[in-house]
């Protein structure tokens, strides 16, 4: 299950772990949001622990979302060694996401 983080543990959570990291921007009120979480889910499930996915509540962690342009949700980025290697907006196949994290 993708564990929630905010803007206070990004930078340990994210910038500096040692393996590829999924960022799922999203908020309770939006639509295509839910239709992702079984995605990552299952994507969670698969990996292991190859790689780690977090969820980011953008309507109560402002300052991330806006230090990494999100406009639009579900935005998710993909994160190796601490720097952006990815970004997709909106909901895609699950495919996408595992060879964007993992090759």
């Amino acid at each position: 299950m993708p564990k929630e983080i905010t803007d206070a543990t990004f930078e340990t959570d994210v910038l500096q772990s040692d393996k590829p990291v999924l960022v799922d921007f999203w908020a309770p009120w939006c639509g295509p949001c839910h239709m992702l979480t079984p995605i990552m889910e299952e994507l969670d499930k698969e990996l292991g622990g190859s790689a780690v996915i977090y969820k980011l509540n953008v309507d109560e962690n402002p300052e991330t979302a806006s230090k990494y342009g999100i406009s639009a949700i579900p935005t998710v980025l993909v994160f190796k060694n601490g720097e952006l290697a990815n970004q997709m907006v909106g909901v895609q196949q699950k495919q996408n996401y595992k060879t964007a994290l993992v090759g």
